[in-house]
């Protein structure tokens, strides 16, 4: 088995490595391979919006010159993902962002090719805006019909220097628990895989709450 983690930070060592490095080093423990791949460094650009993914279904974004087809393939391919980012403004880094928002769209378009994957989210931050910054990136991972492991409090770390989070001893706790637990997951439903059958994926129902001007 194994777990990718993407780095949402433009700082490739700083906290939201460590906090990511925190997680996966439980994973690791248990047997499990362990990847992370440096997001938040690369030049990245949002949706546009074109649907050509719906289109084509060939698992890819047209947008060209960046890695993001790439890294949907390391995700379709893994049993598990781990996203982690600092938190700008009380919400996740703009690079990460359109990464996930291009990725999961791609995904969704083509069977939802990261359903009942494994996934787990955390959040970096100096003071304050982690639980919003965490809940976006759930987001991602709730919409896709994935596995969320819990730990023992919501997957938000503290600090602001790069390693600072290793003096938060409750973050690192939560995080370890994060690891363990996500390991844990999945190796049950490594497990169960060949006993139970999972729920057959539905066509989206898509409704637009669109009303009349007055």
């Amino acid at each position: 088995m194994k777990v990718v983690a993407f780095n949402g930070s433009p700082n490739p060592r700083g906290n939201t490595f460590q906090a990511l490095g925190l997680v996966l080093e439980e994973v690791e423990n248990q047997g499990i391979e362990t990847q992370i791949v440096q997001v938040g460094s690369h030049m990245i650009r949002g949706c546009t919006a074109c649907n050509q993914c719906l289109k084509n279904r060939d698992e890819k974004c047209v947008l060209p010159n960046d890695p993001v087809n790439e890294w949907i393939q390391l995700i379709k391919e893994a049993d598990g993902i781990l996203l982690g980012s600092p938190v700008h403004y009380a919400a996740l880094g703009a690079t990460m962002k359109a990464f996930l928002d291009r990725a999961f769209y791609v995904a969704g378009m083509n069977r939802s090719l990261f359903r009942h994957k494994v996934g787990a989210a955390l959040a970096t931050v100096r003071r304050s805006g982690g639980l919003p910054a965490f809940q976006q990136l759930n987001s991602y991972l709730l919409y896709s019909e994935m596995l969320i492991p819990t730990s023992n409090y919501w997957n938000v770390i503290h600090g602001a220097r790069p390693g600072e989070v290793l003096e938060d001893a409750e973050g690192v706790q939560i995080m370890q628990v994060l690891g363990q637990n996500m390991a844990w997951l999945l190796k049950l439903k490594d497990h169960g895989s060949t006993v139970i059958e999972p729920p057959p994926l539905v066509r989206k129902v898509m409704t637009n709450f669109v009303r009349p001007l007055e």
